[in-house]
């Protein structure tokens, strides 16, 4: 498909249906909280990113838990200068590096296999949908900290602390997202590792049945996005 011009303002539509292009994880693993970040939440994210802070044209991008490279191509194909995907999980990045290929992002992209741990370098930009810690408790911690370790602007989904039916109606009329407080947990977290939260947007996050607990064929949960950056 090509990188657009990076004058040119891509429609989050024209994003969406990009990021629709990139296959789901086949066989997802449930204790890696493997679950795909919908086009529609990823095209929100991605669009806010470039366009409401100038975090992804022509800057360098890291996307840490890739799976199948949706955050990491989408910000390709927005203009990034350079993207690097790492997941654990080599099948999941053996099909974002087949992807990258087959829509013409090859050159532009690099892929890793590997743990958080082991990412090293500087980056402008991270985008993440880390584990929310419902199988490992603190396991978004480990990547919101690698994060604020590498980059300067950091882009991260993290569950609501609470579920409020008003609330979820409220986001499906607006049919986008509301800026919320901060949870004082990733508020003192982030200070601690020298970042600042510039804004938090909840919205919400369609989940289909994936695995055997689920007992909806369609759930929703209400996700935050925190704009991270980092202090000089």
């Amino acid at each position: 498909m090509g990188n657009p011009a990076q004058e040119r303002l891509i429609r989050k539509l024209d994003l969406e249906r990009f990021l629709s292009q990139i296959k789901p994880h086949p066989s997802p693993d449930v204790h890696l909280e493997q679950y795909t970040t919908p086009e529609s939440v990823a095209a929100t994210m991605l669009h806010i990113a470039a366009y409401t802070y100038g975090d992804i044209v022509a800057k360098r991008v890291l996307d840490l838990g890739c799976g199948t490279g949706r955050l990491a191509l989408g910000s390709a194909f927005l203009g990034a200068k350079s993207v690097l995907g790492v997941d654990v999980d080599k099948s999941a990045v053996k099909i974002a590096a087949e992807t990258s290929a087959s829509l013409g992002f090859k050159t532009k992209m690099n892929w890793v296999i590997g743990d958080v741990n082991a990412v090293a370098g500087e980056f402008d930009t991270v985008l993440q949908n880390p584990p929310f810690g419902v199988q490992k408790r603190g396991a978004d911690r480990v990547f919101l900290e690698k994060a604020l370790h590498v980059a300067k602007a950091v882009y991260s989904l993290h569950n609501h602390p609470f579920t409020d039916e008003p609330f979820v109606r409220r986001l499906r009329a607006k049919a986008s997202l509301l800026q919320v407080e901060a949870s004082p947990f990733i508020k003192r977290f982030v200070a601690k590792y020298g970042g600042r939260i510039d804004a938090v947007y909840a919205m919400l996050l369609p989940i289909p049945r994936m695995f055997g607990f689920h007992t909806k064929t369609r759930s929703e949960i209400i996700i935050d996005l925190y704009i991270i950056k980092k202090e000089k």
